[in-house]
């Protein structure tokens, strides 16, 4: 493969802002909820290279005859892999394509099929587009794909801020994570934080069910959080972490009371046993993501509620780790529901991938 950019490439990033930036400098698009992408083509030849810039074609063999069809012989395309079920972005369902055993990425291909949507352009031909603003880099792109067909698309932008806080609300319902604005005048910078992110803030009061070690051994590393269906039994969606190294060791001393006797009346008892790790999602399960990670917990007594910041939720579980906010003294464990859970108004994924 001999292009102007050639792989491995790590792409640009963007910033968490709180709220809709305020500048007439950039241009938004809606933010995708999959794997980031860099296409790199060469005549015949195609390849997909990931964020952390280890390659993905061998797990997406459906994609390389589409991004044949539509992109330009010679070219380098940054976007997102999508999987798309009953027409939402389903992120769990994108997490399964990536499995060693060759027989179940191609029947996955199959079942599971998935999408490419590009937003950026880095080479097209002999031009090395890094150096010039996004605005030009942009046009070049829509010319590229202007008749893209799908599983390639183009994702859509706009200036217009009104718009932009429309996208907001509504794109959510179809499973996007909210907001990128791009200056216009900017270069490509990989890896740089040079790009804006809004992204949807929520908070929730959640039961502390353990706690685990932070990865360095000294003190807690993240919360273990549960909160109450509707027959009353505790679930698990996930965990809380941002905790200086100083606030890691006083939550040792400060649960260690709540240790005594938790696994008593614990209702996760049985995932205390390294064997039942082994079967469905539980609280210290490993999985292929974190391979011989450590995921040991301490169960705690089912008495401390915590106020958690999260962006979004994904099949009842917390999308990303929460972040503490702060304990809640004057609420019941039974008191955590899945009610106070913010969903959005579904909307169909065709609505955003419509040009």
């Amino acid at each position: 493969m001999d292009l102007p950019v050639n792989p491995p490439v790590k792409p640009m990033l963007a910033k968490a802002v709180a709220g809709m930036p305020d500048r007439d400098d950039i241009i938004f698009e809606p933010k995708w909820d999959g794997f980031r992408c860099i296409v790199f083509r060469d005549g015949d030849e195609i390849e997909l290279g990931s964020r952390n810039e280890k390659p993905l074609t061998r797990y997406f063999p459906e994609m390389i005859q589409p991004l044949k069809a539509n992109l330009a012989r010679r070219c380098v395309v940054d976007g997102e892999l999508i999987v798309a079920t009953n027409d939402r972005l389903d992120f769990g369902g994108l997490q399964q394509r990536i499995h060693p055993a060759e027989s179940r990425v191609n029947m996955l291909a199959d079942t599971m099929p998935a999408s490419f949507v590009a937003f950026d352009l880095l080479a097209v031909e002999d031009l090395d587009l890094t150096e010039r603003p996004f605005e030009e880099r942009r046009q070049l792109l829509d010319e590229m794909l202007a008749d893209a067909e799908p599983p390639v698309y183009l994702t859509k932008t706009t200036t217009d801020p009104t718009e932009a806080a429309q996208w907001f609300r509504v794109y959510e319902g179809a499973g996007l994570d909210g907001l990128i604005a791009k200056p216009l005048g900017d270069p490509y910078v990989q890896n740089k934080r040079t790009q804006l992110k809004v992204k949807h803030v929520r908070a929730a009061d959640c039961v502390v069910a353990g706690y685990r070690w932070h990865k360095d051994g000294n003190g807690v590393g993240s919360l273990l959080l549960g909160l109450n269906n509707d027959e009353g039994k505790l679930q698990s969606i996930g965990v809380c972490a941002s905790f200086t190294a100083k606030r890691r060791t006083e939550l040792v001393e400060e649960l260690a009371p709540l240790t005594e006797g938790a696994l008593q009346n614990h209702p996760w008892k049985e995932w205390a046993d390294a064997a039942a790790h082994q079967e469905g999602r539980m609280p210290g399960a490993p999985h292929r993501w974190s391979g011989q990670k450590d995921h040991s917990w301490v169960p705690l007594r089912i008495e401390r509620v915590v106020e958690v910041k999260y962006n979004a939720t994904l099949n009842g579980r917390l999308r990303e780790v929460g972040r503490f906010l702060r304990w809640r003294p004057d609420k019941e464990p039974h008191q955590c529901t899945f009610d106070q859970l913010d969903e959005p108004e579904p909307v169909s994924l065709s609505v955003v991938l419509r040009p």
